[in-house]
């Protein structure tokens, strides 16, 4: 792995007589020690990663450039009260290259659809003052988050362990909204836009929907608040869709539009984009209306369960004797999480760790776990999270070409002297 001291050493020198010195000083607000990922990531990923800040945000680990991708670095996941991941931290993630800044004043959305009675606007006010406020806290996470670490690799943007967080999120249920504008008996699906556009004519326009029943459900919101804040513009300011329990391809950002229709959504980012082998993940949501008539792929829908062991990264050197603290996260697609267990001898046993407070289904769970080493040289250490319907991570990645739900159990190596 090529560490933020020797990159910097490597190639900063040139980049920084090129930015006036723009990138040494926000490198340099990031400490010498930020783990960018595991090495197991795919090749070149490493060496071309580098820490840089966009504009409201801390240093973070660059994925892509245009557009804009950029990946929170383990050390900040959850440094906002133990549990939440701060706003000038959280990941950013975007599709089309032409991302354009809505003023808060300017910002509308638009309710209509062949499936309303009563199409409508609202403005940002509006939505603020003209329903009941909720919050929910929710793991937002990319779907191809640790697409990097598929085994053989896969295309996209090569996603470490960091491209998700915990948020508390404030709006207003859609469902408020969506009677308000009356649905008709016969609507199948919600599809969504925002106002990012493409530079090339040929790159789709990016359309999403998700079926009825999730739209009408009390957690989904279009929130404008996080953590306390008005969203950031990365982070999809005015205001965003947020649809707990589901990867972040339907936290649609900069909402501009909702149509009820009353047939599939076509196009490519439902027909092509964000979808799996059906079946290779059967303890999912299915999204029925969005499935191949052949049966061989479905949209991506929920999280799978999952854990992170998130203050050793490998290699770490402890003396014999002495007490490892193990801490991570865990989390699902809401059903809670029920068990975190720890394997110190590389799977033959098993023990529970302590979980921290539970802040709802839709949050990660904090845990940790402390132990003795026997003996010295190296050991291994292993998390597994299981969560209320059984539901467990796995031993070998489930492949798929899109490098989605990746929830291997994770393994560390620590040496001990």
């Amino acid at each position: 792995m090529v560490s933020r001291r020797n990159f910097l050493k490597s190639a900063a020198g040139s980049l920084a007589l090129a930015s006036g010195g723009a990138l040494v000083s926000k490198l340099a607000q990031a400490g010498d020690n930020v783990f960018m990922g595991p090495p197991s990531l795919a090749s070149g990923t490493l060496e071309y990663s580098i820490l840089d800040a966009l504009p409201g945000k801390r240093p973070l680990i660059k994925r892509s450039f245009r557009p804009q991708n950029y990946e929170t670095p383990l050390a900040y996941l959850t440094e906002l009260d133990g549990i939440f991941t701060p706003n000038d931290a959280f990941f950013v993630r975007w599709h089309l290259a032409n991302i354009h800044e809505i003023p808060a004043k300017d910002w509308t959305l638009k309710i209509g659809g062949d499936s309303v009675d009563k199409p409508f606007e609202l403005t940002l006010d509006q939505l603020q003052n003209d329903y009941e406020q909720v919050e929910v806290i929710a793991v937002c996470q990319c779907s191809g988050n640790r697409r990097g670490l598929s085994d053989p690799h896969v295309a996209g943007v090569q996603w470490g362990y960091g491209a998700m967080g915990n948020a508390k999120w404030k709006g207003v249920r859609v469902r408020d909204i969506l009677n308000k504008a009356g649905v008709k008996k016969d609507a199948l699906e919600m599809a969504f836009q925002s106002p990012d556009s493409r530079i090339l004519d040929k790159t789709p326009d990016f359309i999403k929907s998700i079926p009825m029943w999730k739209a009408m459900d009390e957690s989904t919101i279009i929130a404008y608040e996080m953590n306390g804040d008005p969203l950031s513009h990365w982070n999809g300011a005015p205001a965003r869709l947020v649809v707990p329990g589901w990867t972040a391809t339907y936290w649609m950002k900069q909402l501009t539009s909702i149509n009820l229709i009353a047939q599939p959504l076509k196009g490519f980012w439902m027909e092509k984009a964000y979808r799996i082998p059906l079946g290779k993940f059967p303890e999912t949501d299915r999204f029925i209306s969005q499935e191949t008539p052949d049966g061989t792929s479905t949209p991506i829908t929920e999280m799978v369960v999952n854990s992170l062991i998130t203050n050793l990264h490998g290699g770490e050197h402890f003396k014999h004797g002495k007490a490892v603290e193990v801490k991570g996260l865990a989390w699902d697609s809401g059903r809670g999480i029920q068990t975190v267990e720890v394997s110190t001898d590389e799977g033959k046993t098993w023990l529970a760790a302590e979980l921290g407070k539970d802040h709802g289904n839709f949050s990660w769970r904090l845990w940790n776990f402390n132990f003795i080493p026997k003996g010295k040289g190296k050991h291994t250490i292993m998390a597994k999270a299981t969560n209320r319907i059984g539901s467990t991570q796995t031993f070998n990645l489930i492949w798929n070409p899109a490098g989605y739900h990746n929830n291997v159990i994770q393994k560390i190596d620590i040496e001990v002297a």
